[in-house]
């Protein structure tokens, strides 16, 4: 895939080094630590550094302000793997999927350890659970959405995308939503797609501009979803980036908000309630979802790093922001109250891009 630095926001130098190394996983096994964590944290999902299996896990106590870094590898006495992507939360249950292992574990999240995994996936993305016997799994660089047994962790079958290439297609985040899965199709291409969860059928697509980064799903009922445009010399072209307002029944726009020609927005998200949005785009951004104009002035401003990820919590609405810093170092979680104000600032692992709730939902 071409301009990873814009897509992955990994630098160069790592991407020429890495191609050097092998791309097999080993899972390396050693002595394992007995976890109980407590029924409310952030679960902190670390990339790592693509081509190292150096992707890890992290849990936070919001009360306590206690970190536990390497969850995954201590709880179970191997490494996650390489480029660890999302993270899925159901329950007592968490999917992690680790994209260049080709890997979606199935974990314990009061004790971490591992209960079990689907291996030899395309290039797994995200995770959407939608019922006991259903979850859906989607690829990078494949034109299917993968269909497994979230119970019995097995695969039962895949849905084709109509009308995208067996290798470069991409489908990205989902939300599961009266019956049907909404999917943002993101690396070269335009769309978002309507499934019927119960046929697995593609029922409707909407073109809501280059590159849909990703989405959200409202207190209203109303989807956003957040356009990055691309970049110069994109095979699907270019453009400005955009916040787009979808009505999800009728698969219609119902506004476009576009951004400037520079910008690089990501990781949209809401608050507790779902009437506030939150991006990042350098620095952290905010708006309701009733505002007519997006904000001239940033929530949270930029530190001279690279805010990665962002999460808030569904429970008391702080503000989660992941700092990658240089790719290399472990990154830096900072927490803002609703004010904006920082309240707690802790290390991750390297390259913190995702964020998973136990104990919470919106």
């Amino acid at each position: 895939m071409g301009n990873e630095m814009k897509f992955f926001y990994i630098p160069i130098l790592t991407i020429l080094l890495c191609a050097l190394m092998s791309g097999c996983m080993k899972w390396e096994v050693a002595s394992e630590e007995e976890f109980d964590f407590s029924p409310r944290g952030l679960y902190i999902l670390n990339e790592g550094n693509f081509q190292y299996g150096n992707a890890s896990l992290s849990f936070y106590e919001p009360v306590t302000m206690e970190v536990t870094a390497d969850v995954f590898s201590r709880a179970n006495g191997m490494k996650l793997g390489d480029v660890a992507q999302s993270m899925t939360i159901e329950g007592a249950t968490g999917w992690i999927a680790v994209n260049n292992s080709h890997v979606v574990f199935r974990i314990d999240l009061t004790t971490g350890r591992e209960t079990g995994r689907i291996e030899n996936l395309p290039s797994p993305r995200e995770v959407c659970i939608i019922s006991p016997a259903k979850a859906y799994v989607s690829q990078l660089w494949d034109n299917r959405i993968i269909i497994i047994n979230p119970s019995t962790m097995a695969v039962t079958g895949e849905i084709e995308i109509p009308g995208m290439s067996a290798t470069s297609g991409s489908t990205e985040q989902m939300i599961f939503s009266n019956g049907y899965v909404y999917c943002n199709c993101w690396s070269y291409q335009t769309d978002l797609l309507k499934i019927d969860a119960a046929t697995d059928a593609v029922i409707s697509r909407l073109n809501v501009g280059v590159q849909p980064q990703s989405i959200a799903l409202d207190g209203n009922g109303r989807l956003w979803v957040l356009t990055d445009g691309g970049y110069a010399g994109n095979p699907i072209g270019n453009e400005t980036p955009a916040l787009v307002e979808v009505d999800p029944v009728t698969m219609t726009i119902i506004r476009r908000m576009e951004m400037g020609p520079s910008d690089t927005p990501r990781q949209l998200t809401l608050g507790p309630d779902g009437t506030t949005l939150y991006w990042i785009n350098r620095d952290i951004y905010r708006m309701a979802v009733d505002d007519t104009t997006l904000p001239s002035t940033p929530f949270i401003p930029g530190r001279g790093t690279i805010y990665y990820g962002l999460t808030v919590d569904p429970v008391d609405g702080d503000v989660y922001v992941a700092d990658a810093i240089d790719y290399q170092q472990p990154g830096m979680i900072y927490r803002y109250d609703a004010r904006g104000v920082e309240i707690d600032r802790f290390r991750a692992g390297i390259t913190p891009g995702a964020f998973a709730w136990k104990g919470a939902t919106r």
